[in-house]
């Protein structure tokens, strides 16, 4: 557990197996408790649960950020930067498609960035990114 209050987020996923081949495999978290119509997911000391429903939700629309457009809602964690190296490899070695692939946004900003967004098998967007000054993750 982190040394920050952990969230808790719910999503809806409609295959468990496919869950556990994403969450599992190719995003490498480790599983927790399960049941037939869930799985927790440690995912960096926050509790990820993929609860099986019959038709998972999509996103509710599009947000321009920058020079991208960028699903919403979407979640994700902030990594250092050979992390987000690390897992931006690992997708493309299990051939995941992005939205938005791994790029450097706010050049020369204090808020200077990688991001990179994706879906999992049910459609839930994901966004990773990795700050180039850590400190800066709410600077304006």
């Amino acid at each position: 557990m982190p040394d920050r209050p952990a969230v808790h987020l719910a999503i809806p996923v409609d295959d468990l197996a496919a869950a556990r081949g994403f969450y599992g495999q190719i995003l490498g978290l480790s599983e927790g408790r399960s049941t037939d119509h869930w799985i927790d997911w440690d995912f960096d000391g926050h509790q990820l649960v993929t609860h099986l429903v019959a038709q998972p939700s999509v996103p509710a629309g599009l947000s321009s950020v920058e020079r991208h457009v960028v699903p919403v809602p979407h979640f994700g964690l902030l990594l250092t930067h050979d992390r987000f190296c690390d897992l931006a490899d690992r997708l493309r070695a299990a051939e995941v498609p992005f939205d938005i692939e791994p790029c450097l946004r706010y050049a020369g900003e204090p808020a200077e960035q990688w991001t990179m967004f994706l879906r999992d098998h049910a459609g839930n967007a994901l966004e990773f990114k990795a700050f180039t000054h850590e400190s800066a993750v709410f600077a304006r």
